[in-house]
């Protein structure tokens, strides 16, 4: 199909593709995408109470146990200083529910755990079915002006960086929030002195949490766009290895690559480096804060406010108290990449999408078959029209070919009567039906189409001809494998129709891959038919049996053949002959040929 003439060009290249978030930028609404994120955890509101309980108790056994220790110390302090002998069967006690609590504790953090997984898998599996939903409602026009591989990335990449944040910084977050209130209670119990001395060291930490994250937010957000330029460049090069071979462009290529590599390197150095920051930063406040203790908790032992063991506790409440602290930096990270992606995902989700449509009460299986074109006017851009004034009427199984340089409209036109896209003015008819009054399904379902680029899919040859029509049987398959001459070869490879197609069908050869998207034409038994060059990758011999089953095919059907080789559609009914967008002659070839004008110095290009 010739690319140019169906959307403009466009070609992701260094600089990427021309939407979305500037590297550096920061989310337009932190917020707003934050909690737009968080509502897709709302359906598992009861999974997430269960996880704050388990993380409760499992936070609740670990804040009790630095206390047991503590009075193990006092009691074995007590028992030296005094000269009393050492109380084993206290200590023995206290190890034995030290011991019972750590269990206690594991099995709970296992539980959370495990209900966390689950919340994490569900929700990003509804974000890919948003995703994916959303895919297939977009109108062709997006899919001409995004790069595959950055949607891809969107669809992948971005999803799987949410995922990671639901299933660690949304545990961590809660298990933090609860050790900090948990670990607070018990310093205040303790000795409300050292806490005070504690909560000195606690507007450091936020200070440092948020002038760290605002550098490097923004660094994270230019990660994930890189990543989707990058992705989209792979895709671009490995899918057309075998033209960048040809002209010998893998340097060029490399160097491409080798840009916005780079780009992504600077981008994921920078925020990692910044964020990475945030880890020493945290130790050296809990450092601080572990210092003061000690020093102030001394003072207070010697002059007999507190025991020597709760001092023992307190400093290790100050290093769990510094933990979570220090989580808090890696939960910003995990957060910032989360809604970074997320924001590029409800980008995505929030493209203007194809009218909804509402099938309407029409019996299809008598359309006739009869088009008419009046006065369409269609431009891809805004104000740049690839066809003005196109006036055309078809009847009712004819043969109508449509040949024209590149970028002539040749297959806007098909684009159109397809309503991959919209007219910009005039109307479509087939028969007394004016196109947009159905919807684009029901218009879809009155032809059958045929490719010069063949899209297989990986399954069985079985299959992939039944893909024509649903519970076909397989005699029909059969039947329209013969048509399209596709049997004979069909049945010479070792499993016959069974044979599974590789990757790209890789396993059969180019024109074998003609005739199995032929026979699925075939198989459909359209009423009307669009052909794009479907001979133009068979050899002569295979193109005659083609023709002969493509002329079978046609009989009584109206069809479109968009023709390159001049050769195959001198029976054609009408050839309409378009240059810029205008039909500039029209008749059968016999009477193009008389008219010795535009058509004529095409078909005599062909056959110098």
């Amino acid at each position: 199909m010739s690319k140019q003439s169906r959307r403009p060009s466009f070609r992701p290249g260094p600089g990427g593709p021309r939407h979305g978030m500037a590297p550096g930028e920061k989310p337009k609404e932190f917020k707003k995408t934050l909690k737009r994120l968080l509502f897709y955890l709302k359906p598992r509101k009861v999974q997430l109470t269960f996880v704050t309980i388990a993380a409760i108790f499992s936070t609740l056994f670990n804040v009790i146990t630095p206390k047991l220790l503590g009075d193990a110390t006092t009691s074995i302090f007590a028992s030296v200083t005094g000269g009393t002998g050492i109380d084993f069967p206290f200590l023995k006690q206290l190890l034995m529910l030290l011991l019972g609590l750590y269990v206690i504790s594991s099995l709970f953090t296992y539980l959370q755990q495990y209900l966390m997984a689950g919340v994490s898998q569900k929700t990003t599996a509804d974000l890919r079915k948003a995703v994916n939903e959303k895919l297939t409602r977009l109108p062709l026009r997006y899919y001409d002006r995004h790069p595959h591989g950055d949607i891809l990335s969107r669809a992948i990449n971005d999803i799987d960086n949410i995922n990671n944040a639901i299933q660690q910084a949304l545990s961590q977050m809660i298990t933090s929030f609860i050790s900090i209130a948990g670990i607070m209670i018990m310093m205040l119990v303790i000795s409300p002195t050292l806490t005070l001395v504690i909560l000195i060291t606690f507007p450091l930490s936020v200070l440092v949490i948020r002038l760290i994250a605002s550098f490097s937010q923004k660094h994270f957000v230019g990660q994930q766009m890189e990543l989707g330029k990058i992705n989209g460049h792979i895709e671009e090069m490995f899918s057309g290895h075998q033209v960048v071979k040809a002209f010998g462009h893998e340097k060029r290529a490399i160097k491409e690559f080798d840009e916005v590599n780079e780009r992504l390197y600077e981008s994921g150095w920078r925020a990692q480096f910044i964020s990475g920051i945030m880890m020493p930063m945290m130790s050296f406040v809990g450092n601080l804060g572990f210092v003061f203790v000690s020093i102030c908790g001394g003072l207070l032992v010697l002059n007999g406010s507190i025991r020597i063991g709760d001092v023992q506790a307190f400093i290790q409440y100050s290093q769990q108290l510094s933990h979570p602290m220090t989580q808090a930096a890696g939960i910003a990270n995990m957060v910032q990449t989360a809604v970074a992606s997320a924001e590029r995902i409800f980008i995505l989700l929030d493209e203007p999408e194809e009218k909804q449509e509402v099938p309407v009460n029409k019996d299809l299986g008598k359309v006739q078959g009869k088009i008419t074109f009046e006065h369409v006017r269609f431009g891809y851009e805004e104000g740049e029209p690839i066809i003005k004034d196109l006036n055309l009427e078809v009847e009712p199984g004819q043969k109508i070919a449509i040949v024209g340089p590149t970028g002539a409209g040749k297959t806007t036109i098909i684009n159109l009567l397809m309503r991959f896209y919209e007219v910009d003015s005039g109307s479509i008819w087939i028969d007394d039906m004016d196109i947009r009054d159905l919807t684009r399904e029901q218009v879809r379902s009155l032809f059958g189409m045929v490719l010069q680029d063949t899209w297989l899919f990986n399954g069985t040859i079985r299959d992939n001809i039944a893909y024509g029509r649903n519970g076909a049987a397989d005699r029909d398959i059969i039947q329209a494998a013969k048509s399209a001459y596709a049997d004979d070869f069909i049945r010479t490879l070792p499993d016959g129709y069974d044979t599974v197609l590789e990757e790209d069908a890789s396993n059969i050869s180019q024109g074998q891959r003609q005739l199995i998207t032929i026979a699925r034409a075939i198989l459909a038994d359209p009423k009307m038919l669009i052909l794009d060059e479907a001979t133009s990758s068979v050899d002569t011999r295979t193109e005659m049996n083609i023709q002969r089953a493509m002329n079978q095919l046609m009989s009584g059907r109206t069809s479109f053949i968009i023709a390159h080789r001049l050769s195959t559609i001198r029976d054609a009914d009408v050839i309409l002959v378009m240059n810029r967008g205008d039909i500039i002659e029209k008749g059968t070839h016999t009477e193009l040929m008389e008219q010795n004008g535009f058509y004529t110095d095409l078909y005599k290009s062909q056959f110098a």
